[in-house]
């Protein structure tokens, strides 16, 4: 409870430990989809209405992926302090208004699952594929999500600009999130780069001090640009 009452701690660790948890569960989610998993690159007509309850835990797990990352997002906003802060600012936004809407289209899979089991598999999926196909479901969710990806890119290297992240980063992220749907190879290899990527943020927001995290800018402060912040060693007597 004392952690829940401390504003600073709270949100500095709960953004730490989020961007650790959305790659597993990413990962987790990917996994579960029996069209992924058991149909290939070509062959998933049925599939989703075949594995009913595979569906619904692999979409739920997926949704949920997309909005732990949101604490992550608003921690790592907040990391962008002394430089690049209006890109920082800008790309974090998109990058929030992004996963919002990819844990939106999280839904559409339940609809492809029920419109597969009630109709004939092949009617069903292309009724759900012209819905997704929709301009309102194109330009609302889907373009939406993929442009809030470039902002996490984007927000990254800024982050490693800043001295919070290594420059690396943000490039696993993204890989890792565009490669884990290549089952299985690609889930393994994938996974483990969004982890890095992500975890690696997660867990400096983890190490760091409540006064760092809370710490506001400072006019004349120096800059390290160096791939992670670097804390002034003791003096020597």
């Amino acid at each position: 409870m004392l952690v829940l009452s401390d504003p600073v701690r709270f949100r500095r660790l709960a953004a730490g430990v989020c961007l650790i948890a959305a790659p597993v569960l990413y990962v987790a989610g990917i996994a579960a989809d029996p069209a992924l998993r058991l149909g290939g690159p070509t062959d998933t007509v049925g599939l989703y209405g075949r594995y009913l309850e595979q569906v619904s835990v692999s979409a739920t797990v997926l949704h949920w992926s997309w909005v732990l990352l949101v604490p992550g997002l608003l921690g790592m906003i907040h990391l962008v302090r002394r430089r690049a802060v209006l890109l920082g600012n800008v790309a974090g936004a998109v990058a929030l208004l992004g996963v919002v809407n990819f844990s939106a289209l999280m839904l559409g899979d339940f609809f492809y699952a029920r419109l597969e089991r009630e109709l004939p598999p092949a009617t069903g999926d292309a009724l759900a594929d012209q819905a997704l196909a929709d301009p309102g479901a194109m330009f609302g969710f889907q373009l939406p999500g993929f442009i809030g990806l470039a902002g996490l890119f984007v927000l990254g290297l800024v982050l490693a600009y800043g001295g919070h992240a290594p420059w690396w980063a943000p490039f696993a992220v993204i890989a890792g999130i565009f490669t884990v749907p290549i089952f299985w190879i690609g889930t393994v290899a994938g996974g483990l780069l969004y982890l890095a990527g992500a975890g690696v943020i997660g867990l400096h927001m983890i190490r760091m001090t409540d006064a760092e995290w809370a710490a506001q800018p400072s006019a004349g402060a120096p800059e390290d640009r160096s791939g992670f912040e670097k804390r002034p060693r003791p003096e020597r007597t």
